[in-house]
C-alpha cells in the first residue's frame, strides 16, 4: 500500500433546489436537514472503511455536494474533529468546503474556519442576472458579489471562484465579462469551464439553445488569455491558480492518488497492500445511506480495477493536467510497464497532441484544445488483456 497521504471526500447531498445541470448525486432539502445524524452515519462509515483497510496520513479533505453550506458551522466542526480523531491530518492539510452564494453568511463562513476549513469554493456560475435564471440557480448576482466578501471578512484567505461558460443564450462575450468580475475580486483559484448537457439531468431532457461552437471557442481563447494575464495559471483543463494555489485535493484525483469517499453516494479509491487498486460506492440515497451507515452497512459496492482498465483510468485523469505526470508514476500506481501505452502514445504524438521530454508526458496546446480526442486513443486499452 502507497504510504503517501491520500484525500477524503465528504459528501453532503442536500441542496436548496437541484439546478437543471446538475447531475452529482443531490436532493432538494425540504425541511431542516438532520445535521447530527448526517454526521453520526458519515463516522461511522468512516469508521468502517478504516476497519477494513488503514489510512496513512489524510493530505487533503474535500466537503463536497449538494451544498455543503446547509450545515451549520456546528455541524462541521462536529465532523472534522470526528474525523481527526479517527484520521492523522497532515500539518498543513488542505480542507475545502463548497458553498453556495444564497446560503452565505458570514458568521456561518467565521464558523466553518474556526472548525478547520481553510478553502472555500464558492459556487458563483455567473454574475448575469438572465443567466443564472436560466441555470436554475438559487442566487442572484448581487449575492454573488456579497458571498465573496462575506467569505473574506470571515478570514477566509483560499478562495475559489466557480463559473460556466457556453450558457443558454449566451451572447459573445458574455462569458468574459463574468471572468472580469471574478478576476476583479482576486480569488486564489478560478475553476472556469463549459456547460455540458449531462445525461438524466433537465437540461438533457429538454436541451437549451447554446450558443454556436465558434463562439464558445473564441470566448474560451479570449478568456485563458485574460486569466494568464491576471496572473492565473492553468494547470488543469478547466483549473486557474495563483502560484502554489492549485487544489491538492483535485491534483490528487488527476494523478490516480488515493482517497477515501464518505457521504451518500461518494466514490473512493485504495490501493491494497498487494497493490490491487479498488473503487467503492456508498449508498445513494441519504434515507438509506444513513441507516446502513449505523448498521455498518453503508459500502453499496466494492471491485477491483485490473489489467489495461488501470492504464485508461490513469491517462484519462492525469491527461487533463497541463503539466502532465512524470512517466515513473504511471508505472508506480498501475503496477503495469509504460511500453503498456505504446500504440496510443505513437498516435497521440503523431497528432502532436502529447509533448514527451525529460521523463515527463503533457499535452501541448493542440491536444488541451483536442482532449476529449486525445483521452479517446486511450479509452480502447481496456479492452485488451495487460
Amino acid at each position: 500500500m502507497n504510504d503517501q497521504p491520500i484525500g477524503l471526500y465528504v459528501h453532503l447531498p442536500w441542496c436548496v433546489r437541484k439546478c437543471p445541470y446538475c447531475d452529482f448525486n443531490s436532493y432538494e432539502a425540504r425541511g431542516t436537514v438532520a445535521e447530527q445524524i448526517y454526521v453520526e452515519a458519515l463516522l461511522r462509515d468512516l469508521d468502517d472503511e478504516l476497519a477494513r483497510r488503514p489510512a496513512p496520513a489524510i493530505g487533503s479533505v474535500f466537503i463536497g455536494g449538494g451544498t455543503p453550506s446547509l450545515f451549520s458551522g456546528a455541524a462541521i466542526a462536529r465532523l472534522l474533529d470526528g474525523l481527526r480523531a479517527r484520521t492523522r491530518f497532515v500539518d498543513d492539510a488542505e480542507v475545502t468546503l463548497e458553498a453556495n452564494p444564497g446560503t452565505a453568511e458570514t458568521a456561518r463562513f467565521r464558523a466553518y474556519i474556526e472548525a478547520g476549513v481553510n478553502r472555500l469554493s464558492l459556487g458563483i456560475q455567473s454574475f448575469d442576472a438572465g443567466h443564472l435564471q436560466r441555470l436554475g440557480r438559487v442566487h442572484d448576482a448581487d449575492e454573488a458579489r456579497a458571498a465573496i466578501g462575506k467569505a473574506r471578512d470571515a478570514g477566509c484567505h483560499n478562495l475559489n471562484l466557480d463559473l460556466m461558460f457556453g450558457l443558454p443564450e449566451a451572447a459573445p462575450g458574455d462569458a468574459l465579462r463574468d471572468l472580469e468580475q471574478a478576476i476583479a475580486a482576486a480569488p486564489e483559484h478560478v475553476s472556469w469551464y463549459q456547460l455540458t448537457l449531462e445525461e438524466g439531468t433537465a437540461f438533457a431532457h429538454q436541451p437549451p439553445p447554446l450558443p454556436e461552437h465558434d463562439a464558445v471557442c473564441d470566448d474560451y481563447d479570449a478568456g485563458l488569455a485574460l486569466l494568464r494575464d491576471h496572473g492565473y495559471e492553468q494547470y488543469e483543463i478547466s483549473a486557474y491558480a495563483r502560484a502554489s494555489r492549485a487544489s491538492r485535493h483535485n491534483t490528487n484525483y488527476w494523478l490516480f492518488g488515493d482517497y477515501i469517499g464518505i457521504g451518500a453516494g461518494a466514490h473512493g479509491k485504495r490501493t491494497d497492500e498487494q497493490g490491487a487498486v479498488w473503487r467503492s460506492t456508498r449508498i445513494r440515497h441519504p434515507e438509506r445511506y444513513q441507516k446502513a451507515a449505523r448498521d455498518g452497512r453503508a459500502m453499496e459496492s466494492e471491485e477491483r480495477v485490473a489489467g489495461m482498465t488501470l492504464a485508461t483510468e490513469f491517462m484519462l485523469n492525469a491527461l487533463r493536467l497541463a503539466q502532465g505526470f512524470d512517466t515513473r508514476l504511471f508505472v508506480l500506481r498501475t503496477g503495469l510497464p509504460w511500453q503498456a501505452l505504446q500504440a496510443p502514445l505513437e498516435a497521440a504524438l503523431a497528432h502532436g497532441w502529447l509533448l514527451e521530454e525529460g521523463g515527463r508526458l503533457r499535452p501541448t496546446a493542440l491536444g488541451f484544445r483536442f482532449l476529449n480526442d486525445l483521452q479517446l486513443l486511450f479509452t480502447a486499452l481496456d479492452e485488451h488483456p495487460a
